[in-house]
């Protein structure tokens, strides 16, 4: 399988998986509603383990234009095919988000808060300050594509046949000590406050529901996990 196919159907996966937890949790009347961040970041580690499985062997599981620039500057992924890279991620993020919205359809208008319907999608800080946002998502972003050049070296024999399980427990801990980094980078267009959007994906304005399901297509790189 070439890579656009395979970063579509992988990133496709991460997104399904990693935003359906976080729709699980935050959602109204979800039998997962309120479950807290540790069932959120360990579902989003999960689902890194199942898309790399899925897709590693045919483009190595990128899923993430961080990791795509980290190989690229690193010199195992050539500059040519970054491109690629990064539109099999951008299509497979807008799957993965059109797939979760319509799982989670009878939810969205179940539920009134419309920061929680714009947090399944993206993220915002908890504190808005531009520049520790920036910080933030420097050293989040630092450490998730460290972690995984030191996974996949070729001369890393503890991590053999073990790389999926242990990138997912890598995002597990990123996730609760930092940032939930790839969640952004699976890309918002546009400002990720709550008064972005009043509406959920199911909104009967139009113009409403755009924003959220390109909120995985095109993230803001200045917002930070809540």
């Amino acid at each position: 399988m070439d890579i656009f196919p395979s970063e579509v159907i992988g990133t496709a996966i991460l997104i399904l998986l990693g935003d359906g937890v976080v729709a699980a949790v935050l959602l109204a009347q979800s039998k997962a509603q309120n479950s807290g961040w540790i069932v959120i970041t360990f579902g989003w580690g999960m689902a890194v383990a199942m898309a790399v499985y899925a897709v590693g062997q045919f483009s190595g599981a990128h899923l993430n234009p961080a990791v795509t620039l980290g190989f690229a500057f690193e010199g195992r992924t050539p500059w040519g095919d970054v491109p690629t890279y990064f539109a099999g991620e951008f299509v497979g993020a807008f799957i993965g988000a059109t797939l979760v919205w319509a799982a989670y359809s009878n939810h969205w208008r179940a539920t009134e808060d419309p920061g929680l319907k714009l947090a399944v999608f993206c993220t915002a800080p908890a504190i808005r300050n531009t520049v520790a946002n920036i910080i933030t998502e420097i050293i989040g972003t630092f450490m998730l594509v460290l972690g995984v050049l030191a996974i996949v070296d070729p001369g890393n024999e503890l991590t053999s046949g073990l790389a999926p399980l242990i990138k997912r427990l890598r995002k597990t801990v990123t996730g609760l000590g930092i940032v939930n980094v790839l969640r952004r980078l699976s890309p918002t267009s546009g400002d990720t406050t709550p008064t972005y959007t009043s509406t959920s994906p199911l909104s009967p304005n139009p113009s409403a529901s755009r924003p959220v399901l390109m909120s995985t297509a095109i993230r803001n790189p200045l917002s930070v996990a809540k």
